[in-house]
């Protein structure tokens, strides 16, 4: 660590707490997630050289959204998940189909290889995303970046601005019964003892999924763990509101920090890319998540929230924020991880290793 970094943490900081101060006086939603990452990015972008947030800030953030993600996968939260499969699949291929299709669009527009715009525009975690770009041949990683960056971002402000609009009559989404929207009624005291069981069991997962590649380890490893334990009899305790609140700025910062315009050839056009794929992108899972409530009879936000191409702790944290079924919406958002991280890859490869050998047959 150089000298100056912890200073450069605490500008970091400073900035983000500014942020969602301003998003709370504004009464804007989300304001911890919202506020610090657009305040952040703001000044990053000024002063690049004095802004840095380290990884292990983050991933403390994902840890504590991920026990909250596990205390509402109870045992019948989970059977329900179990009946609701086949529409996930669904859904989840819809989606995916979606995006391929905006990619072909995007890239005879742009001009740039369908392969590249195709990996920008699947809606997967971001690191799975660039492994997968940095394996794969002709890739503008540069591009990839850009578009899943832009596209993440883009979900994070629009989609609460879209469920707090008249589109959606009701903010409420069933889901007032999680263990999410449960005060602790004992305060700070009512965390102990159990919250260190649960906070050492959740950072040890967190620590040995990254080790073994699990997909998203720090948000999924502490949601599993915490789900086992909760089934297995041990009560987890609601966190209090300051602890949410923190953990939405870790990863706000962290989000606000990874856009720089700067590294850009063609700013213009890979933004322009970015944010119309983007919006597109948007208006499909809105379509989609009609099509998911009217078929599963589930609240409005609940069925965006479970469908927008987002990561899972930002739309778990919107979820719980306006009271949607949170175990929908992180079954959902789940199934869909684990179908990208382990169907998308192969079918990936295989396609276009099939057309490589095709057309060098043709040639």
């Amino acid at each position: 660590m150089t000298p100056r970094k912890p200073l450069y943490v605490l500008i970091t900081l400073i900035t983000a707490l500014a942020g969602g101060g301003i998003f709370v006086l504004l009464h804007l939603p989300l304001p911890w997630l919202l506020g610090p990452m657009i305040a952040v990015l703001i000044g990053s972008n000024l002063r690049k050289q004095v802004y840095t947030w380290p990884g292990q800030i983050r991933n403390t953030g994902m840890i504590i959204v991920g026990y909250t993600i596990g205390l509402s996968l109870t045992g019948s939260a989970l059977n329900q998940i179990a009946f609701q499969l086949p529409s996930m699949l669904l859904m989840t291929t819809l989606l995916l189909l979606f995006c391929a299709g905006i990619a072909v669009i995007v890239s005879k527009i742009s001009g740039t290889n369908y392969k590249t715009i195709l990996l920008g525009s699947i809606p997967g975690g971001l690191t799975q995303m660039l492994v997968l770009a940095e394996e794969s041949e002709d890739i503008n990683l540069t591009v990839v970046t850009v578009i899943q960056v832009v596209r993440l971002m883009m979900i994070i402000i629009c989609v609460p601005l879209l469920i707090y609009s008249p589109l959606f009559p009701s903010h409420a989404g069933g889901g007032e019964n999680t263990p999410l929207m449960v005060e602790s009624a004992a305060g700070w005291g009512g965390l102990f003892p159990n919250i260190l069981y649960f906070g050492v069991a959740c950072t040890v997962s967190g620590i040995v999924g990254q080790k073994i590649n699990f997909p998203t380890a720090y948000l999924l490893g502490p949601a599993i763990i915490t789900a086992i334990l909760q089934i297995s009899g041990l009560q987890g305790p609601a966190l209090p509101d300051i602890l949410i609140n923190a953990a939405q700025l870790m990863i706000g910062v962290y989000v606000g920090l990874l856009l720089d315009p700067r590294k850009l050839n063609n700013k213009l056009l890979t933004l322009s890319l970015a944010v119309g794929s983007g919006a597109v992108l948007i208006a499909g899972a809105y379509g989609l998540s009609l099509l998911f409530a009217y078929l599963d009879s589930v609240s409005s936000a609940t069925a965006l929230l479970s469908l927008a191409p987002g990561g899972m702790d930002q739309m778990s944290l919107i979820a719980h924020e306006v009271g949607a079924d949170l175990p929908t919406v992180a079954g959902y958002q789940l199934f869909r991880t684990f179908f990208i991280f382990f169907a998308v890859p192969p079918l990936f490869k295989l396609i276009f290793r099939g057309k490589k050998s095709k057309t060098a047959t043709i040639s």
